[in-house]
């Protein structure tokens, strides 16, 4: 694994935003594990995020000129990103949206740096149903952007409906309709490199393969 991966594991970990035990998600599974990045709560843990963000799309080579943020968890995770490029030398201009529209003050939906012109990054924390992520093209392509990419902490590398072919994860699937890339910190198959390595979540690492095994993408 590549360093921003580990370090984004052990932040993760340290934050308590990575859990393990038994969870019932939205989709009815229930899985062996839960990413709530909610809890990268306080200045130190979102300033160690935002480098691992940073440093998986510098990775990734991606052109872009603005950060986007969907509401509500995509806010904080893009102005803090902002601001570890600015500490990088590289300052720039950041939007993000409201779930519901504004008819007094500025108005609208859309807050932030104009996105007419822009290649656009969007940042989130992760790619469920995708359904949030389609809202943001959405409101981008309106205002007259394009976007470059989307940027998410982790890919569970599970698949939306287990009867499709082929077995594409919500991201994959994302990607694949709107032509674009997802990039991402950490996914499923680094979190499992990680169990095998650490002594402490050892005993964790036979429950997520099995989860990976029945629900998993292809890759």
């Amino acid at each position: 694994m590549t360093d921003h991966r580990t370090r984004f594991l052990r932040l993760a970990l340290d934050a308590d935003a990575l859990r393990f035990g038994d969870f019932v998600l939205k989709s009815g599974r229930s899985s062996p594990y839960f990413f709530n990045a909610g809890r990268f709560d306080s200045g130190a843990a979102l300033r160690g995020l935002a480098a691992c963000y940073a440093d998986a799309i510098e990775a990734a080579g991606l052109g872009f000129d603005l950060l986007f943020g969907p509401a509500y968890k995509g806010i904080p995770l893009a102005t803090a990103l902002a601001c570890e490029f600015a500490a990088r030398g590289r300052d720039l201009p950041v939007a993000f949206n409201r779930k519901e529209a504004k008819a007094h003050g500025e108005g609208g939906t859309l807050i932030g740096a104009p996105l007419a012109g822009r290649e656009v990054l969007i940042v989130d924390d992760v790619i469920t149903a995708g359904t949030a992520i389609r809202e943001a093209l959405g409101l981008i392509a309106g205002a007259g952007g394009r976007v470059a990419g989307i940027a998410i902490a982790l890919d569970r590398q599970e698949v939306v409906d287990e009867s499709a072919t082929p077995r594409r994860s919500a991201a994959q699937a994302v990607a694949a309709e709107q032509g674009v890339p997802v990039i991402a910190v950490a996914a499923l198959d680094d979190l499992l490199a990680f169990a095998a390595q650490s002594a402490s979540l050892s005993g964790q690492r036979e429950r997520l393969a099995a989860y990976r095994a029945r629900y998993g993408s292809e890759a």
